[in-house]
């Protein structure tokens, strides 16, 4: 019901604005045409045969696309769900998702350039020239963790003449924020440019602290982005890319309840947390032109260090927290655990806190050819190459009202031996992997008719992981008897095949049909809880997991390019879905497998111009998330974990000319735009032991805009002010789930000067 009453909320808001907003009727123009890299070429969006969302440049700046939440939430069967800390951020696409410590559901390309490590997803997009979202395996191309789909991120690329651009801007935090750019030709060279573009935020934030008396999630971030275009001649081209990132904020502000949807209890954590992230990249792009197509050379190195600290369990202040219950009632401390922390310490409140280090650094390298694209018989192969070392560090201090000291690693010392300490270890679970993969692929596609289009990609990837334990005995608070230096190894490895017809029987209509498979590897547990862990489908290793997935689908154009509409629906048959469990009795966190699950659905999507000056969108996707077969057989028929059942987006922008003002500021257009978002009925868990309501979305965008150089817009976010939790995982008991909030509404303004 509440789908239908939208949807028709949505129609009424249209015809209203129609009614009374159009402007006399002018010469017929039409939807931007949008150009897309889905297949690795550059092919017309229309053309690809893929469940794809493309925003443009000109998207992007209308919506106020600064975050990848921001252009999630416009794509439907998509969602992304932002917990604990800022580089834990999962992707989900039409049920695929990923987990506390897996691999991306999605494969995410920024300048050809995949993405490494799930922990730099979450940073800001600044200087973005076009964002696809790509829907299904597209694992034949973009590899091992394109099991759900594949994101590719284009920024702007140096120009021939100077240009540049300065953002500012005011938000209800209070915050500030400061971004400029500059491109164009180095002085004294014919053949070499540049870009350069850095970003500046800093924000209070947005939720309370009641207990603290301040904001739970102040920001700051400051990155910059520069670029290195050196094209010698026609033939060669050498694209140097550098990037840097820091972010300072807050984590591990949990509320603890039994329902995912209480919003009423509050932030009272004492200590507020840190979490500061840096991100540094470098990369090399060559392309070599030939005859017979293009050779291409992408050599990548990135390392990313995050440090966070924050309460612990039950995340209440020191006097209310479960460790000291449990110190004075022996009853809820069988272990008598939390009551020798009292007496060693001799603290008459007992508290603990946590801290979560991790530092990875990671190469690669791919190599490609590449067909000229206006061939007949069209064809890509290439390999690539990943090399990557991970170190992480989590554990537990004695909380003594002095803060939370950050670990790296090397422990404090323990409460054990020094209980006197600010505050002392309790235990420091320390893992090193050093992994190294390696993929073959190579993609055929050839025009049968001028109407009917074949192709074919296969790709084999090989995942090698080494995983040492670097706990030391003191601090292992597992009980497991971990041994450092002990050395895991594992090889997870699959064919990734795609297969695609696509016929075309008007210039203005494509259908397509599909099977592709896509492939995820599995990894490791702490040693031991398979035993220990008294929750089926939990082991020392976590499986690999494949998908394959049957899609059909159209696009189509219509009235002059004035309507444009697509469709698909598919079904996959997955393998070893993930779900996350904390489990209290060994300090783990730890990945799980449900070995059998079905994703059935589909997606719609139609964007209309009115009007010369008014245009709408809608969109909807449905996804049923089945466990066929669970590891503990009470599962079997619910939902799979982290599944938004639909997802629902419709839209409006419209643009008024208002004339010149006497000629005082030169033409400017009055620019309204809203977006509008429900996410339906979600699960968290295989026991689907509780499920979030529907939430209601709205932004809104106002102000004006002049059409050559500069514009000044006031924005809402979550304007409707929804209470909602970004996240509910299971915790330790029954009723004791952690719940992390969601923003709540935001407002703010921003003036834009292009040069």
């Amino acid at each position: 019901m509440n789908l239908i009453k939208s949807t028709g909320l949505f129609a009424l808001a249209v015809f209203c604005l129609g009614e009374f907003l159009i402007v006399p009727a002018q010469a017929a123009t039409s939807l931007e045409e949008v150009v897309v890299t889905a297949r690795k070429r550059t092919e017309k969006f229309e053309d690809v045969p893929v469940s794809v969302d493309a925003f443009s440049q000109a998207d992007i700046e209308s919506a106020g696309i600064e975050k990848a939440q921001d252009f999630i939430n416009l794509t439907p069967n998509v969602t992304l769900v932002q917990t604990q800390n800022e580089g834990n951020s999962f992707v989900n696409i039409r049920g695929v998702s990923q987990a506390r410590n897996s691999d991306m559901s999605v494969a995410v390309v920024v300048d050809g350039v995949l993405m490494s490590n799930p922990a730099e997803f979450n940073q800001e997009l600044f200087d973005v020239t076009d964002i696809e979202v790509l829907r299904g395996p597209q694992g034949a191309l973009y590899g091992r963790n394109a099991i759900g789909g594949a994101i590719v991120i284009h920024t702007k690329k140096p120009t021939d003449h100077y240009e540049g651009k300065i953002k500012v801007g005011y938000d209800s935090g209070p915050g500030y924020k400061a971004q400029g750019s500059l491109s164009g030709p180095v002085p004294g060279s014919d053949t070499l440019k540049f870009h350069a573009a850095v970003s500046y935020k800093d924000t209070d934030g947005y939720l309370k602290n009641v207990y603290l008396h301040q904001k739970a999630d102040p920001y700051k971030d400051i990155s910059g982005r520069l670029k290195l275009l050196w094209q010698p001649n026609d033939d060669f081209t050498a694209d140097l890319r550098l990037y840097g990132s820091h972010v300072h904020t807050h984590a591990l502000y949990f509320t603890i309840a039994a329902n995912a949807n209480n919003t009423t209890l509050p932030i009272q954590v004492n200590n507020p947390g840190t979490d500061k992230r840096d991100i540094y990249n470098a990369s090399l792009k060559m392309d070599y032109n030939t005859d017979y197509g293009t050779l291409t050379s992408i050599t990548a190195y990135d390392v990313t260090k995050e440090i966070l600290t924050g309460d612990q369990f039950n995340f209440l202040p020191r006097a209310q927290s479960y460790a000291n219950f449990a110190s004075n009632n022996p009853a809820y401390d069988p272990g008598g655990f939390f009551g020798l922390l009292k007496t060693l310490t001799g603290d008459p409140v007992i508290d603990m806190s946590q801290t979560q280090y991790l530092n990875v650094k990671a190469w690669s390298q791919e190599i490609r050819f590449t067909s000229p694209s206006q061939n007949r018989l069209r064809w890509i192969a290439g390999a690539y190459f990943l090399g990557t070392k991970r170190f992480i560090s989590t554990g537990n201090q004695v909380d003594r009202g002095n803060g939370v000291f950050p670990v790296y690693h090397t422990p404090r010392p323990s409460v054990f031996v020094d209980p006197t300490d600010p505050s002392p270890q309790i235990g420091l679970l320390a893992d090193t992997q050093n992994n190294f993969a390696w993929a073959l692929f190579g993609d055929l596609t050839y025009d049968i008719s001028d109407k009917l289009e074949a192709s074919v990609s296969l790709r084999y990837d090989n995942d090698h992981r080494e995983n040492t334990t670097d706990t030391q005995p003191l601090y292992d608070p597992t009980g497991l008897g971990l041994v450092p230096g002990t050395v895991r190894k594992h090889t997870w490895d699959d064919l990734q095949p795609k297969i695609t017809l696509t016929y075309k029987p008007f210039e203005n209509l494509t259908f397509y049909t599909d099977y592709s498979r896509g492939f995820r590897s599995g990894g490791f547990n702490q040693s031991g809880v398979g035993a220990a862990v008294p929750v089926a489908g939990v082991d020392d290793l976590y499986k690999q997991q494949t998908a394959d997935t049957y899609e059909i689908g159209m696009k189509g154009q219509f009235f002059n390019r004035r309507l444009d509409i697509s469709a698909s629906g598919y079904r996959t048959h997955f393998k070893n879905a993930y779900f996350f469990f904390f489990d209290p009795g060994t300090s783990t966190q730890n990945l799980g497998n449900i070995p059998r699950v079905n994703y059935t659905g589909f997606e719609f999507e139609s964007q209309a111009l009115i009007t010369d000056n008014l245009q709408a969108y809608v969109g909807l996707g449905y996804t049923d998330g089945k466990i066929i077969e669970a590891a503990n057989p009470a599962d079997n028929g619910n939902q799979a974990p982290l599944v938004s059942v639909y997802t629902f987006n419709a839209g409006a922008k419209y643009s008024q000319p208002l004339g010149s003002f006497g000629g005082i500021i030169g033409n400017v257009n009055l620019v309204l735009r809203g977006d509008y978002q429900i996410i339906g009925k979600t699960y968290w868990d295989p026991g689907n032991i509780s499920t979030r309501r529907p939430v209601n979305l709205l932004d809104v965008r106002a102000g004006l805009q002049s059409p050559d150089n500069w514009s000044l817009m006031f924005w809402s976010k979550n304007a409707l002010d929804e209470k909602y939790n970004a996240e509910f995982s299971p915790g330790p008991a029954p009723g004791a789930n952690f719940l992390f909030r969601a923003e709540p509404m935001r407002w703010g303004v921003e003036f834009t000067k292009k040069f």
